[in-house]
């Protein structure tokens, strides 16, 4: 499925359920925090580790809350008109600039 077919998807999966009055960009905004912490939760107390070991019921939560990330971030990237790659490619390109690979090899500081 490319990324098209997705927003369309969840935009008809929206509209035949009437969801689209509840679907503001504030309110989705803060639905896709709500499931980005959920991700976090699954991470909580493990070990680094733990955390690149995950047994398949874990690994299966995380995917369904990754899913619901993505599905938020879609949502609210088409009721505000925005191209989330079109987005990504142009920030990755502000990211190559502000951290360039000499500068910042192997360690987290900002240049």
């Amino acid at each position: 499925m490319t990324l098209d077919e997705l927003t369309l998807r969840i935009a008809a999966f929206s509209e035949e359920r009437d969801w689209e009055q509840f679907h503001s960009p504030k309110n989705l905004a803060m639905a896709l925090s709500v499931e980005a912490s959920e991700i976090v939760e699954l991470f909580q107390w493990r070990t680094e580790a733990e955390s690149h070991a995950l047994n398949d019921e874990t690994r299966q939560a995380v995917a369904e809350e990754i899913a619901d990330v993505l599905i938020y971030l879609v949502r609210l990237a088409d009721r505000l008109g925005i191209d989330p790659l079109t987005a990504a490619e142009s920030k990755m390109v502000k990211n190559a600039a502000k951290y360039p690979a000499e500068k910042v090899w192997g360690h987290w500081e900002k240049p």
